[in-house]
């Protein structure tokens, strides 16, 4: 008895997958190419003109600013009389560290977010600035007339050596930093509270300046201090910057690719720590742009990996904005920058959660 086959059916076209976004090559001699983020070369020197622009307005606006004609001798002379005080004291000065602790946040909060995998994450989360904060406020009570940059700092690392026993397992556990974080922000935030209650007034109002963050009498010593720490700090968050885009794939890719996740994640931890420590000391624990700055550089240029050159010229960026504002706008003499950083990170704030809403996911 013959059996009859089965019908030939049409067999469906493999689907056709997207092709890779297009990179440049970046050429050195005839033998040797390396693909390059065009789109992240683009944004980085908008971000640099932009950077440029608002570093020439610090300088040049104002009642005590150096007329803009002379600004180029100024800045490639000789300067004199008004213009040597503006740029060795009054303005120099604040926008070199502003720069440097505006890059030193930015680098903090990316290293961060790519270490909790988390868009909101940031070095304040874990109790950092809240250290900084009681450690400032400690100094301003107990010995008055001490520098409360000193007290801000010792403030940091104690808070950061809290967090570090409080979870058992150091900073390789993600989930355990940021709960014991929290703990110490909350302690550190009562302690801080007291210590402005019951200071003098005239320390409650200098001290009230730095817990809000201000790039006002800076001097070199404090620009040398946050730029020594970025020499230092930012190489050592390239050379593991590739381990961190491996390790946002999880643990069990990570491991079999050959790379300790643990061991990345305390490494990342330690150095967005320190790089934040440095920044809050210099310029007091100026919120939100470890926050905003890493999340602006991945949307003006999508990519794996924490991306560290954009947050850092984004945060620089950013800082250096906002202190233009507070020496500029009509509303208070002088007014501390991290209040305007915290109405930037209030509109970043809404505008996320307007758009989670719009997608549905909220």
């Amino acid at each position: 008895m013959k059996t009859r086959s089965a019908p030939d059916l049409p067999v469906p076209p493999a689907p056709v997958a997207p092709p890779p976004r297009a990179a440049g090559l970046l050429r050195l001699g005839r033998t040797v190419a390396v693909p390059v983020d065009t789109r992240a070369v683009l944004v980085s020197v908008a971000l640099l003109v932009l950077l440029a622009v608002a570093a020439v307005a610090t300088l040049t606006l104002g009642r005590l600013g150096i007329p803009l004609r002379d600004l180029p001798s100024a800045l490639f002379g000789e300067p004199r009389g008004m213009d040597k005080l503006i740029l060795d004291r009054l303005r120099g000065p604040r926008l070199v560290t502003g720069i440097g602790a505006g890059a030193a946040f930015g680098v903090a909060g990316a290293l961060f977010q790519s270490v909790t995998r988390n868009p909101l994450g940031s070095p304040d989360v874990i109790g950092l600035s809240g250290g900084a904060g009681a450690g400032a406020a400690t100094v301003a009570l107990l010995a008055p007339g001490f520098p409360v940059s000193v007290g801000a700092l010792v403030g940091a690392v104690v808070a950061m050596a809290v967090v570090y026993l409080a979870t058992g397992t150091g900073f390789g556990d993600p989930g355990r930093l940021v709960v014991a974080g929290i703990g110490v922000s909350a302690l550190t935030a009562a302690l801080t509270q007291y210590v402005v209650y019951a200071v003098e007034r005239d320390q409650a109002t200098v001290l009230s300046s730095y817990l809000n963050g201000s790039l006002a009498t800076r001097d070199w010593t404090d620009a040398s201090t946050i730029w020594g720490l970025l020499l230092v700090a930012v190489p050592l968050t390239l050379l593991i910057s590739r381990s961190l885009t491996i390790s946002e794939m999880g643990d069990e890719l990570t491991t079999a690719l050959g790379t300790d996740p643990r061991r990345t994640r305390t490494a990342a931890v330690v150095l967005s720590t320190a790089l934040a420590a440095g920044a809050v000391t210099v310029a007091g624990p100026i919120a939100f742009i470890s926050l905003t700055a890493p999340q602006i550089a991945r949307r003006l240029a999508p990519a794996p990996g924490p991306r560290i050159a954009l947050s850092a010229l984004t945060g620089a960026t950013l800082l250096v904005l906002a202190d233009l504002a507070a020496q500029h706008l009509p509303l208070t003499d002088d007014l501390p920058v991290g209040i305007y950083t915290m109405a930037l990170g209030g509109v970043y704030l809404g505008y996320l959660l307007v758009r989670e809403w719009k997608k549905g996911t909220l």
